[in-house]
């Protein structure tokens, strides 16, 4: 029988997640499996959460990675400090945002959104608005919309909210190791990201971060998380303490691997990372000039590391990200929602983010555009 992992490809990943591994990275994942109440892997969880509160910018205690993808990562926030009836604001200018929303309905809260156009950034002073008018529990929106490509400003909406007293949930899969992200500073009591985007780590596991405010409100509950697995009440026991107690069978070797990929961004310094990304940004920006492709976001608000570029006039842009991938070896992105099929979403995430990468990817749409 033949064995289909052995004939995998390696595909540069420039689209909006997965990003490239680095290759130290790998050799974490295949280092021997612990237990995972282990002496020394109980030395690793606590470092990668010493790790985590500094790419974060967090002295919050409960601060670990939900061992699930960036979607639990999202319903672990909300599923903990959200109850039936609950008043809940959700700011949306893309899926993600919209997403949100939808977990928050499930949870019987009372949702309302502000909703902006996609491709345009949440405005502070419109969520001051709605805030000033209604009393909201929780607000909660996307730093870095994968779906558009755009940053919103959370570290102008977390002043307002903290004047109102609102519990801030900020959505950082994207951005997290990639842009600048201050938890404490912009006053965030729930953060949540993941570990295949700017950290350069395999899908499969979402960082948070809740603040004593956070802990305190899910102490407070009138009822018991709705959710087992993603209970914090429980979790917490397991990622904190002298003695662990049994919770779940923490993905091992994934730690590892987080555990190495916080390392190298470590080493490597965060303001470097960041200006590595921008720098990448820039020399994408400017080969896709070139060659006649414009920008979708607008540039005070345009990501770094998720490039939203327009579709020409005429061009079949599946085919477009078909050739790329079976003559060119490269990933790209398709719209989603009202942009499917009018933009490409180009990620230059942590390891991805290179120019060599960026001029392979800008040598190959040359060619596949005849341009």
């Amino acid at each position: 029988m033949t064995d289909l992992i052995e004939n995998i490809p390696e595909i540069l990943l420039m689209g909006p997640g997965p990003s490239c591994v680095p290759e130290e990275v790998y050799e974490a994942l295949r280092a021997p499996t612990l237990g995972h109440l282990d002496p020394l892997f109980i030395e690793i969880m606590d470092e990668t959460k010493e790790r985590l509160r500094l790419v974060m910018k967090t002295d919050n205690d409960l601060t670990f990675p939900v061992s699930a993808t960036g979607s639990a990562g999202m319903e672990a926030c909300l599923v903990n400090l959200i109850e039936p009836g609950d008043r809940v604001l959700v700011l949306v200018n893309g899926v993600f945002g919209g997403r949100m929303a939808e977990i928050a309905r499930r949870l019987g809260a009372e949702v309302d959104t502000l909703d902006v156009p996609w491709g345009k950034p949440v405005d502070p002073a419109e969520v001051e608005r709605v805030v000033s008018k209604r009393e909201y529990k929780v607000v909660s929106v996307v730093h870095a919309e994968t779906s558009t490509g755009v940053r919103n400003p959370v570290e102008e909406i977390g002043p307002i909210l903290k004047l109102r007293g609102a519990l801030y949930v900020v959505d950082t899969v994207t951005s997290l190791g990639g842009i600048d992200v201050r938890c404490d500073e912009w006053g965030v009591d729930a953060l949540y990201s993941g570990t295949q985007k700017c950290l350069s780590c395999p899908p499969g596991l979402s960082p948070v971060s809740f603040s004593q405010r956070a802990l305190e409100t899910i102490d407070r509950r009138k009822s018991k998380v709705p959710n087992w697995y993603l209970d914090m009440s429980l979790i917490k026991s397991y990622w904190e303490g002298k003695k662990r107690a049994y919770h779940h069978t923490a993905p091992i070797n994934m730690i590892y691997a987080l555990y190495r990929a916080l390392g190298l961004v470590q080493a490597e310094g965060l303001e470097n990372v960041f200006a590595r990304h921008r720098k990448s940004h820039e020399h994408l920006a400017a080969g896709l000039r070139e060659i006649g492709i414009e920008m979708f976001v607008e540039p005070a608000f345009r990501l770094p590391m998720l490039n939203a570029v327009r579709v020409p006039d005429g061009v079949d842009e599946a085919a477009v990200r078909s050739r790329l991938r079976e003559s060119h070896r490269i990933e790209i992105g398709a719209g989603l929602g009202p942009l499917a099929g009018k933009i490409w979403r180009i990620g230059l995430m942590g390891h991805t983010s290179k120019e060599e990468n960026v001029d392979r990817l800008l040598g190959a749409m040359r060619k596949v555009l005849g341009r």
